[in-house]
C-alpha cells in the first residue's frame, strides 16, 4: 500500500525531533559553489572546531617531560624528554605531532592549559553534551553555536537564504549539537560515498517527499529535507566515490562535478601532500579537505565543525593514541598550510578539544581512565602562539583527578568576540563573567 505521507510524518516523529534543526539540511556541493559566486566569503574570522571524542589524554599530548611526578605517575605509559618534541616552561608533545611543533616554533599554536568546568563529570555523554552546550550547570537543549546561529538570524532576518543556510557547517556523517540551535542548524555536508534507496522503495519516498501545499512550514521542511537527500546522493555519489581513486591532488574546484579538495604543502615535512599524506590523515583529513576547499572557493560560512573519535584509551593507551595523533597532525597540519596561503584563509582559527583528559595514574591495562582537565589548542594564522592558563599540579590533585585553572568557556568567549566578531553574552548568558584569552 502506498505510504500516506502527513500520516508518515508524524507517526515517525521528525516532525518534532528535527524541530531544533529545521533550518538545517544537506548541500550539495553545487549548493556550495553556488553561495561562492553569489555571495562570497568577505573578510572577517572563520572558526573551525575539531572535536576529538572519547576524551583525548592530555598528559601524552602536551607532555610535562620535566616533572618527575609525571613518571612517577605513569611509568609504562609516560614519554622521556628525549622521545617528546621540546617547547618549553619543561613541557613538550607527542612523538607524532612533529606539525603542530613546527607550527608552535612560527607563533601559529596556542595551547591552553588546565582547561575543564565546575564540578567535572566522568561520563562521555554528560561532559561532551557540557562542552557543546556551554551549560555545565543546567542541561540545555541548544549547542553553544546553535545559539550564535540563533542570534545571527535574529540580527539579520532579510539575509538570502543561501547565505542563511550556509553560516555554519557540520562535515560528515552526523550533525553535531554544538551547531543546532532553537531555531537554526548548520547545514550538513559529508564526505564519504553513500546511495538513497531504489527500487519501489525509492520511487514510494519520491512520492512521500513531493512539495504538499496542505503542510505546515516544518512538515514541509522535513519533506524537502528528505527530497534533498536524493538530490545529493545523486550529485555527490560518484565525485566522492571517485576521491578514493584518485592517484594525485585534485584542482579543488567546488562544483558538482570535481573533488572537494585540492594540492597542498605538508607543514610537517614542506613536500606536496598527496595520496600518502590522505591516508595518514585519515577520515578527518577528508572532512577538513573540505573545509578547505569551501574556504579557497569563497563559500559564506563562518563556522564549521569536524570530529575525530576513538579517544577512549583505558587499554593499550601508547599504541591508539600515537596513531590518532598522528591522523590529527597530518591533517591539522595539512588544512593549516592549505588556507595559510590563501587569501580567504587569513581569517581562519582552529580550535581542537575534547570532552575530558584522563586521570594522572595510570591503569592496570596500560590504558587511563577518565579524568578532567586537560590542555586545548587554537591554531592559526592570526593566533598568538604560547602558552595560556596556568599547567596543573601533577601532586595537588582532586582525588587523582587535575584540578582545571582555564573554565574552557573563556575560550569559546574568546573565539566569539575575536574571530566571530559577535557578543558571548547570547550565547554564554547574559552575566557571563569569563576572562577573556590573549591568544587572538
Amino acid at each position: 500500500m502506498p505510504f500516506d505521507r502527513r500520516r508518515f510524518l508524524i507517526a515517525s516523529g521528525v516532525t518534532g525531533g528535527l524541530a531544533a534543526a529545521a533550518s538545517g539540511g544537506v548541500l550539495t556541493y553545487r549548493d556550495l559553489h553556488h553561495a561562492a559566486s553569489e555571495q562570497p566569503l568577505a573578510g572577517g574570522g572563520v572558526l573551525v572546531v575539531v572535536t576529538l571524542y572519547g576524551g583525548n589524554d592530555g598528559l601524552n599530548m602536551v607532555i610535562p617531560a620535566g616533572d618527575p611526578a609525571y613518571q612517577a605517575a605513569r611509568p609504562e605509559l609516560a614519554y622521556s624528554a628525549g622521545d617528546a618534541l621540546p617547547l618549553s616552561d619543561g613541557l613538550a608533545l607527542h612523538p607524532a605531532l612533529t606539525g603542530l611543533r613546527g607550527l608552535w616554533n612560527s607563533h601559529q599554536l596556542a595551547i591552553v592549559r588546565g582547561v575543564g568546568y565546575p564540578k567535572p563529570d566522568h561520563s562521555h555523554f554528560r561532559s561532551m553534551a557540557i562542552w557543546q552546550t556551554a551549560s555545565p550547570d543546567t542541561v540545555a537543549s541548544t549547542g553553544w553555536l546553535g545559539r550564535w546561529l540563533d542570534a545571527q538570524a535574529k540580527a539579520d532576518p532579510k539575509a538570502a537564504s543561501s547565505v542563511a543556510a550556509l553560516r555554519a557547517i557540520s562535515v560528515g556523517p552526523t550533525l553535531a549539537p554544538l551547531v543546532v540551535g532553537a531555531s537554526t542548524a548548520a547545514a550538513a555536508v559529508p564526505t564519504g560515498s553513500f546511495k538513497a534507496p531504489a527500487g519501489a522503495l525509492g520511487q514510494e519516498l519520491h512520492l512521500l517527499y513531493r512539495p504538499d501545499r496542505a503542510d505546515g512550514p516544518l512538515a514541509a521542511r522535513v519533506a524537502s529535507s528528505g527530497a534533498d537527500l536524493f538530490t545529493v546522493a545523486g550529485a555527490l555519489a560518484p565525485v566522492l566515490t571517485a576521491r578514493s581513486d584518485q592517484t594525485q591532488a585534485p584542482t579543488g574546484q567546488l562544483d558538482a562535478g570535481s573533488d572537494p579538495t585540492a594540492a597542498t604543502t605538508n607543514a610537517a615535512g614542506g613536500g606536496t601532500a598527496g595520496t600518502t599524506a590522505k591516508a595518514d590523515a585519515g577520515e578527518l583529513g577528508a572532512q577538513l579537505d573540505v573545509v578547505a576547499a569551501c574556504i579557497r572557493a569563497g563559500v559564506p560560512t563562518r563556522v564549521y565543525s569536524v570530529n575525530l573519535g576513538g579517544f577512549d584509551t583505558h587499554t593499550e593507551e601508547k599504541a591508539t593514541q600515537a596513531r590518532l595523533l598522528g591522523q590529527l597532525d597530518a591533517a591539522l597540519t595539512r588544512f593549516q598550510s592549505t588556507v595559510g596561503a590563501d587569501p580567504h584563509g587569513a581569517g581562519v582559527t582552529t580550535l581542537v578539544y575534547s570532552e575530558f583528559g584522563r586521570r594522572v595514574a595510570a591503569n592496570a591495562n596500560n590504558g587511563t581512565d577518565h579524568g578532567t582537565a586537560a590542555p586545548v589548542l587554537v591554531l592559526g594564522s592570526r593566533v598568538r602562539g604560547g602558552f595560556y592558563g596556568d599547567q596543573p599540579s601533577l601532586t595537588s590533585l582532586d582525588d587523582g583527578d587535575l584540578k582545571a585553572t582555564t573554565d574552557f568557556r573563556s575560550i569559546y568567549a574568546t573565539l566569539l568576540e575575536r574571530v566571530l566578531a559577535s557578543d558571548a553574552g547570547p550565547v554564554l548568558g547574559a552575566g557571563e563573567h569569563f576572562p577573556r584569552l590573549s591568544f587572538v
